[in-house]
């Protein structure tokens, strides 16, 4: 598309010009009244160019692809905000801690397991590994402009808001995002975490506006509690209550509102700054035990890829990244998969029999490990569960729901493993 600015006269006189907007299929004409002693310069518009031929005062201006240059502009802007954010340590790089990583791959294909407890000495690389867990988030879609996250499908994920326009039958907009992880510090407050009352548009309007908390910013993603064994009591009341219904619920100064909360809680902390309220232990899918790497080999290998990390941590992770690329694959096929696996009666049956001879209470043992197994299957490319992956994730589901013996040595995952073969053979 080219602009042209055409006139007969001088260029500082009152005479009249035309601006002649053409393209291949359309030409527009728009008079103009140039004010006196106006004078086209360089500094005019960037990218423009002006051109004065001797014989006849004809102005030309030329504007080129404007347009496309301010898109390449704010793309540019883009990656450089995004390569000078704070790099994350692949998770393809992270050595041993199979466990941890298959319990946190399993939350990531099926949401609904219930989150992951990782419990561990200090320095294993707890923290490290759920945060690098970020690049491989799948995308979802939510409706634009909404600070919940809210599913345009689903009527449980939606916020009041986005229920009622649903109902009065308008377009939604629709936009895919990629599932956020939200971190709660120790230290946050009961309003933050919930949300308060918009303070400046109380101030300035004078109406009553809510702020979301964290909670809202979490529903449909990750909430991340590290050392969530020294959360203050009141947080962790928050986090039950959220956690137990989907939904946050805020009463504050005359304003009461409710929006869902539904996020995959993960917890990681060290045994020896204290135990968990069984409370909220139970509102975990599963358990990881994280252990001190032992092998000599191992130890050295994890120090020099954290060394060449800490080095140049933009060409380390563009070497890692082929194996990322695999593992994204491999969730999302895994997650298009999860609706068509099937587990046999039989193997359900075994299942709450195990969960029964290990007086494990509720039915939360048996619900989440029904829903570990055909994630596994999923994740191994098979539409059908066999025994050998229910004798991976049982230990990792009812561990951690064991009725706790103090005169007892044996590790809990042990004895799920032990009574699983006994029911299994």
């Amino acid at each position: 598309m080219a602009l042209a600015i055409s006139g007969m006269g001088g260029l500082s006189g009152a005479s009249m010009a035309a601006v002649k907007l053409s393209s291949p299929d359309s030409q527009l004409h728009i008079p103009l009244a140039p004010r006196s002693g106006y004078s086209f310069g360089s500094r005019l518009l960037p990218g423009c160019k002006m051109q004065f031929p001797k014989k006849r005062y004809r102005s030309t201006l030329t504007v080129n692809n404007i347009a496309s240059e301010v898109l390449a502009t704010q793309k540019d802007k883009k990656a450089v905000s995004k390569e000078n954010q704070r790099p994350v340590y692949p998770f393809a790089a992270i050595v041993g801690q199979d466990e941890m990583k298959l319990c946190l791959l399993l939350n990531v294909i099926d949401p609904k397991i219930g989150g992951v407890m990782i419990m561990g000495d200090r320095g294993t690389g707890k923290s490290t590994t759920v945060r690098s867990l970020v690049d491989l988030l799948p995308e979802i879609k939510v409706v634009s402009g909404d600070p919940f996250n809210s599913d345009p499908h689903d009527p449980e994920s939606m916020s009041e808001e986005v229920r009622q326009r649903v109902e009065k039958e308008e377009q939604l907009p629709v936009t895919t995002t990629k599932i956020c992880m939200v971190d709660l510090p120790l230290g946050a407050t009961e309003d933050r975490v919930c949300g308060t009352i918009d303070i400046e548009k109380a101030l300035t309007e004078g109406v009553k506006a809510f702020e979301p908390g964290l909670l809202a910013k979490a529903n449909r993603g990750i909430l991340y509690v590290d050392e969530v064994n020294l959360l203050d009591d009141h947080l962790v009341d928050v986090l039950l209550d959220a956690a137990a219904s989907g939904w946050n619920t805020v009463e504050r100064e005359g304003i009461s509102i409710s929006h869902p909360a539904r996020f995959i809680l993960i917890g990681s902390g060290n045994p020896e700054e204290g135990e968990l309220r069984p409370q909220l232990l139970d509102r975990f899918g599963m358990h990881a035990q994280v252990g001190t790497v032992r092998d000599a080999e191992l130890r050295v290998k994890i120090v020099e890829e954290r060394a060449g990390f800490d080095r140049d941590p933009k060409a380390f992770r563009e070497s890692y990244m082929s194996e990322q690329q695999k593992l994204q694959n491999q969730i999302y096929e895994a997650r298009e998969r999860l609706s068509r696996v099937q587990i046999d009666r039989g193997i359900r049956v075994k299942i709450s029999q195990v969960c029964s001879e290990l007086n494990v209470d509720g039915l939360r043992g048996d619900i989440v490990t029904n829903r570990a197994v055909k994630a596994l299957a999923a994740l191994k490319g098979r539409e059908e569960v066999g025994t050998e992956d229910v004798r991976i994730v049982i230990p990792n589901c009812l561990r951690h729901r064991l009725r706790k013996d103090p005169l007892e040595s044996i590790d809990s995952g042990l004895l799920v493993e032990e009574k699983f073969y006994e029911v299994f053979g």
